[in-house]
């Protein structure tokens, strides 16, 4: 099987999402990279097992990041296309699928087993296992959720790559990603702190932050909390702002409301400050601590900061 793996990248280097699925595309057979703009080396493809890759024109729009992928997907002769599950993979994946004719398999989130690919369904309840009935396939990966596969120690050749790229639909005047203080960016973050309503205000949140520092933690809240302005909306994390699927997700003051949990359902350990014994959360919940967070969370931090 030839594969043909999407991939952006940040200040010329593959984001982390872009190398998990990068690393998922070469477990299944030999990868060919296809990258739009500024490179610095291979921007560490070869450690995830890419022997290729192709870079194209930089500040492309959806539709022609689309095209890009298309035309090397064809031009390697390739039956499978990766995308990471993000905004933009999600954008080109779909526009991919239709100009090859193939099945589009989205969201998955474990290594392949043989022709059947898993990925979660019903807001995260359930796992299905689904297998691609057509000569070509799209798939994108969930971030987080297959993990970076173990270095290779290869390094790729990079090559230049033009195609039919159609007439700009979209005009980008600036790109800038929301600042994140140095912490990782929420969809590729392995520990998040998140809170709700249950801090009574903004000006409280100082012990989020240090909490989130104690730990080296990304933070995060509720919908409600960016609604009503306490935080910014990249922050939003549930099933109408980010999914996320940590190793750990601490959540304080939040009721755990049926919307936010299928947003952060994947984490692979939950602990839960909340001083309402009854909230929904605790269920969901892998530790669980009933009491006030103005109290507990700066003991939590202190307990961090003494490990």
């Amino acid at each position: 099987m030839k594969c043909i793996a999407f991939i952006q990248t940040k200040e010329g280097q593959a984001t982390k999402a872009s190398l998990e699925a990068a690393g998922f595309a070469a477990s299944m057979g030999e990868t060919v990279a296809v990258v739009s703009g500024k490179l610095n080396g291979d921007g560490g493809l070869g450690a995830v097992g890419v022997g290729r890759v192709l870079q194209g024109e930089a500040q492309l729009d959806d539709g022609q990041c689309a095209r890009l992928v298309s035309a090397a997907a064809e031009n390697e002769g390739a039956s499978t296309v990766v995308c990471a599950q993000d905004h933009l993979g999600k954008a080109v994946a779909g526009r991919v699928a239709v100009r090859l004719g193939a099945g589009l398999i989205a969201g998955v989130t474990a290594a392949p087993e043989g022709n059947g690919y898993t990925r979660n369904v019903f807001s995260g309840k359930a796992t299905a296992r689904v297998v691609g009935n057509t000569d070509k396939l799209v798939i994108t990966t969930t971030p987080n959720a297959i993990g970076m596969p173990e270095s290779a120690g290869g390094t790729a050749t990079v090559e230049s790559f033009s195609a039919d790229l159609g007439d700009r639909k979209v005009e980008i005047l600036e790109a800038a990603a929301p600042s994140t203080g140095g912490r990782a960016p929420l969809p590729e973050a392995e520990l998040v702190v998140s809170a709700g309503r249950g801090l009574k205000g903004p000006e409280n949140w100082g012990i989020i932050e240090d909490l989130a520092d104690a730990v080296g933690a990304t933070t995060a809240c509720s919908r409600p909390v960016s609604d009503i302005g306490w935080r910014p909306h990249h922050e939003h994390v549930g099933q109408t702002g980010i999914a996320i699927r940590p190793n750990l997700y601490i959540a304080v003051g939040i009721s755990g409301a049926i919307q936010h949990l299928a947003g952060v359902n994947g984490s692979k350990v939950i602990v839960v400050i909340n001083k309402d014994p009854e909230a929904p959360f605790f269920k969901a919940a892998d530790y669980g601590i009933v009491g006030d967070a103005f109290e507990v969370v700066p003991k939590l931090t202190e307990a961090f900061k003494a490990l």
